[in-house]
């Protein structure tokens, strides 16, 4: 039996960059509409059974409600057995369980962050990411049913995964040789010493940015790099630049409706599993796809290295149309 998985974060775009920019907030109550066209769309091209990650705002069990009462649910849904933390812990633990459940696709809603999370679970299984979070340079702007549509492409194999999905790029975190996290996008060394909300806001503090991809198109900190250098998820490097010294001055859009001028040093290329190192000699935190995860001292011995081990990626569009060549919608 085929299956997908789906992972909702009720949290993503609601933290405290949403109070000092300008963003689109995706609320929960669309999230479920979101999940509902997902279904839909999924159920109507051949998958066979879906799994719902769990959640504080109960997103799974209100679509399985509502689409019960309406008569449009025709296949089982049903949510996973697992404990809610309420953070992104059941982002990871859902993704783990979900293909351990073996499920052929998982798709998650949330921004970088929630995405980060699942991608510290995901070995195997193809992602797909809709974006309805702060910072979304990882995942896309993308209509439910047709998300769905591409789901069922990649569970009823109807299109080639070698042909319709890429290997990921991800920034590695090792303290003392030891792997202690990963990013999709980009790493915030800061001289903030408390995690407390996580999000940075206050750009003086910035130390230094490490990025796997960047475009002047994108929002957040990877574009404090892209106003200056392109990276392309298909490039074998990324790169790091000092921030708050030097000679060059850029204007970078850092959120939503919020450009910064900011001074730096120039991009530094950084080839793929070249490692890059970072001895500190002062206190301070690191963030990771935009939330603040590390806090470090002086002394501390991190590497930072660009792999490709992040998830294995759907191109949407190229699912589609490998699957139309394979006859699929024809019925």
């Amino acid at each position: 039996m085929n299956s997908l998985g789906i992972i909702a974060n009720p949290a993503s775009g609601k933290d405290i960059r949403r109070l000092v920019s300008h963003a689109t907030v995706v609320d929960n109550n669309e999230k479920i509409n979101i999940v509902k066209r997902i279904i839909l769309g999924a159920q109507g091209y051949g998958v066979e059974k879906i799994f719902i990650m769990p959640d504080t705002f109960l997103i799974g069990y209100k679509v399985i409600e509502d689409l019960t009462v309406s008569g449009e649910l025709k296949i089982p849904v049903s949510i996973l057995d697992m404990k809610v933390e309420g953070n992104l812990n059941d982002t990871t633990n859902g993704a783990k369980f979900m293909e351990e459940e073996g499920v052929n696709c998982i798709v998650v809603l949330g921004g970088d962050g929630t995405n980060r999370a699942a991608a510290k679970a995901i070995v195997k299984t193809p992602l797909i990411s809709v974006s309805t979070g702060t910072n979304n340079v990882y995942p896309e702007m993308l209509e439910g049913t047709v998300v769905g549509m591409a789901a069922a492409a990649i569970a009823t194999k109807n299109c080639d995964l070698g042909v319709t999905c890429r290997k990921d790029k991800r920034i590695e975190i090792f303290l003392e040789d030891e792997l202690i996290d990963i990013a999709l996008v980009d790493c915030v060394i800061s001289k903030q010493t408390f995690i407390g909300s996580k999000a940075i806001w206050d750009m003086g503090d910035i130390v230094e940015v490490i990025i796997s991809r960047a475009h002047p198109a994108s929002i957040g900190f990877s574009t404090l790099i892209g106003v200056n250098m392109i990276i392309k998820e298909d490039d074998d490097f990324g790169a790091a630049m000092k921030m708050n010294t030097g000679e060059a001055k850029s204007m970078a859009p850092v959120a939503a409706g919020t450009l910064k001028e900011i001074f730096h040093h120039m991009p530094k290329k950084i080839e793929l599993n070249e490692e890059y190192i970072f001895n500190p000699d002062y206190r301070g935190s690191i963030a990771l796809d935009g939330e603040r995860e590390i806090i470090f001292k002086a002394g501390d011995k991190f590497k930072f290295k660009i792999t490709r081990n992040g998830p294995f990626r759907v191109n949407i569009k190229r699912a589609l149309e490998e699957a139309q060549k394979n006859g699929f919608f024809k019925y």
